[in-house]
C-alpha cells in the first residue's frame, strides 16, 4: 500500500469516531442507546440492517468459494437471505416495531418471558451472547487477514485496530452511531464496490465480462449448486437466514424496532431485500473472474481478492477497497455489540442482579456503555488467541449457519398468529433439543465420520428443533394462554385501536 492507501484509511477511520463522537449527544437513556427511540427513518432503517448483515467474511471465506466453485455461493447465499428478507417484510418487521411501540421492549429477547416464560428467554440468552461472540471474533479474523494481505499488517494489529476504533463509536452513540456510520459505510462501500467492478471490467474489455467469463472458467462454475452445496443445504440455509435475517440475528431486529411504525419497519425490509439481491452481484462478479486474473491459488483461496486488488488497483484505491472492507466488518459487529448489550442489561443481568430495575437512567445507560466494551473486548481476546487458518468459513458455516436455527425458531415463530398455542416446553426443547444435534454431529465431524458432511451439519439440528417446536407445540403439549394470544394480536396491524400499555 502506498502512502495515499493509508490517508484514505486513515480518514475513514477518523470519520467513524467522529461520527460516533457526535451521536454520542443523540443518546438520553437507553431507548435511544438500543433502539433510537423509534425516530429513525425507513431508509436508513433499511440501509442499516443491510449493511449489518454481512462483513469481511465475504471477502475471505465466500470469495474463496466464489474462486473456486463459482455462482454457487450467490444462490445459497444472497439469494437466500434477499427472498427471506423479501417474505419477512410482510411477517415480521412490523411485529418487531410494534413490540417497542406498544409494549416499551428495547431488547429483541425482552418479549419472550412474556410469550414463553423467563427460563425459555434465558437458554435463548446465554446460549445466543456464547455464539455471537465467536461470531464476531471470526469478523474480526476475517477483516486483519485482508489487512494482512494488502499491506503486511500483522493479524492482531488489524484486530486491535479495528476493534477499537469500532469499540469507541459504538459505546459513545448507541444504535445511532451505528445506523450512521451504516450509511457512511454504505457509501464506501458502493465507491469501492463499483472501483473493483469497473478495473476487472476494464481489463477484460467491456462490461461483456459478466457473460463472456464463463466459457473459460470450468463448467462448474456456472452451476447453481456446487461441491458440498446441495439442495439440502440450499434448502435448510434458506429457511435458516429468513429467520436469521429478519430477527433471528437479533441486531437485525433492532432495525425494524428503530423505525417510526410498523408500516415503515416494512418498508425497511423491502428496501434491505432489494439491496440484497442487486448489490452481492456487483461484488460477487469480481470474484468470480478472479481465477483468470489471478490463477492458481486455489491452495490459498482466502486471498485471492487482496490478490487481485493489489495487481489491478491504483495507489489510493487500494486504501478505498480496504475502507470498504472495514465498513462491512465494523457495520455488523457494532449493531452486533449493541443488541448484544440490550439482551444482557435487559433479560441477563436482571435476574442475576435485581438492582438494575432500580437504576436510574443515567445509570442503565452507563451500563449499557460498559457491558457494550466488554462484548468487543471479549470478541477481540477470542480472535487474538485463535488459529487463523480455516478459522472464518468453520465458524459462519459449521458453527453460526448450524446453531442458529435452534435459536431463531421460538423467538421468531413466537411472533407469529399461527403458533399462539406454542407455550415454554415446545421452546425449551426446540432450542435445547436442535443445540444438542449440533453438538453430537460436530464432534462427530471433527472425527471424520463421513456422512455428517456440510448440508448435515446445517440442516439436521434446524429439522430436530423444527419438529420439536411443532409437535410438542402443537399437538402433545399445546399451552394455550390469553395473555400470549393478547400479546401476539397486539402485534398484527398499525391500524388496531385498542392499544396494550406499554411497560416500563
Amino acid at each position: 500500500m502506498d502512502t495515499l492507501d493509508w490517508v484514505v484509511v486513515g480518514g475513514y477511520f477518523f470519520v467513524m469516531v467522529a461520527i460516533g463522537y457526535w451521536s454520542r449527544g443523540r443518546v438520553r437513556n437507553i431507548a435511544d442507546f438500543f433502539t433510537a427511540g423509534g425516530r429513525m427513518p425507513w431508509w436508513l432503517s433499511g440501509i442499516s440492517h443491510h449493511m449489518s448483515g454481512y462483513s469481511a467474511v465475504m471477502f475471505v471465506a465466500f470469495a474463496a468459494e466464489a474462486y473456486r466453485l463459482g455462482l454457487t455461493v450467490y444462490i445459497w447465499w444472497a439469494l437466500t437471505i434477499g427472498v427471506g428478507v423479501g417474505i419477512g417484510a410482510f411477517l415480521w418487521a412490523g411485529a418487531w416495531n410494534r413490540l417497542r411501540s406498544r409494549h416499551g421492549v428495547k431488547s429483541p429477547l425482552e418479549y419472550l418471558a412474556r410469550r414463553y416464560n423467563v427460563p425459555t428467554q434465558q437458554i435463548m440468552a446465554w446460549s445466543g451472547a456464547a455464539l455471537k461472540v465467536v461470531d464476531i471474533a471470526a469478523k474480526w479474523v476475517a477483516v486483519a487477514l485482508l489487512l494482512q494481505g494488502f499491506a503486511g499488517v500483522p493479524v492482531w494489529i488489524g484486530i486491535a485496530l479495528t476493534g477499537v476504533v469500532t469499540m469507541v463509536y459504538s459505546v459513545l452513540g448507541g444504535l445511532w452511531a451505528d445506523a450512521l456510520t451504516d450509511f457512511g459505510q454504505f457509501v464506501i462501500q458502493g465507491l469501492a464496490g463499483i472501483v473493483m467492478f469497473i478495473a476487472v471490467a476494464a481489463h477484460f474489455g467491456g462490461i461483456d465480462f459478466m457473460w463472456t467469463i464463463w466459457d473459460q472458467l470450468p463448467e462448474s462454475h456456472s452451476d447453481p449448486l456446487s461441491g458440498q452445496y446441495t439442495l439440502i443445504f440450499f434448502m435448510a440455509l434458506f429457511l435458516i437466514k429468513t429467520l436469521e435475517y429478519n430477527g433471528g440475528m437479533w441486531n437485525l431486529a433492532q432495525r425494524y424496532m428503530a423505525a417510526p411504525s410498523g408500516a415503515a419497519a416494512k418498508r425497511s425490509a423491502l428496501l434491505s431485500s432489494a439491496l440484497w439481491l442487486l448489490w452481492p452481484l456487483v461484488l460477487f462478479f469480481p470474484m468470480w473472474a478472479a481465477p483468470l486474473i489471478v490463477p492458481g491459488m486455489e491452495g490459498n483461496a482466502e486471498q485471492a481478492y487482496v490478490e487481485m486488488g493489489k495487481a489491478m488497483l491504483p495507489a489510493g484505491m487500494v486504501g478505498l477497497v480496504l475502507a470498504g472492507f472495514f465498513s462491512h466488518t465494523m457495520a455488523m459487529v457494532s449493531s452486533d455489540a449493541n443488541v448484544i448489550s440490550a439482551v444482557i442489561t435487559r433479560d441477563m443481568l436482571p435476574r442475576l442482579w435485581k438492582g438494575v430495575n432500580r437504576l436510574g437512567e443515567a445509570a442503565q445507560l452507563r451500563l449499557a456503555r460498559i457491558t457494550t466494551f466488554a462484548f468487543i473486548g471479549l470478541s477481540m481476546t477470542i480472535a487474538l488467541t485463535a488459529d487463523t487458518k480455516g478459522f472464518v468459513l468453520k465458524v459462519v458455516i459449521a458453527l453460526v449457519a448450524a446453531t442458529m436455527g435452534p435459536i431463531a425458531i421460538p423467538l421468531m415463530l413466537g411472533l407469529l398468529p399461527w403458533f399462539r398455542r406454542v407455550g415454554p416446553t415446545a421452546a425449551i426443547s426446540s432450542t435445547v433439543g436442535g443445540l444438542l444435534t449440533w453438538a453430537v454431529l460436530y464432534v462427530l465431524q471433527q472425527n471424520k465420520v463421513a456422512f455428517v458432511t456440510q448440508a448435515v451439519i446445517v440442516s439436521w439440528p434446524l429439522l430436530v428443533s423444527l419438529v420439536l417446536y411443532l409437535v410438542i407445540g402443537l399437538l402433545l403439549k399445546p399451552e394455550p394462554s390469553a395473555d400470549r394470544s393478547a400479546l401476539v394480536d397486539s402485534l398484527r396491524s398499525d391500524e388496531e385501536e385498542e392499544r396494550v400499555p406499554a411497560r416500563a
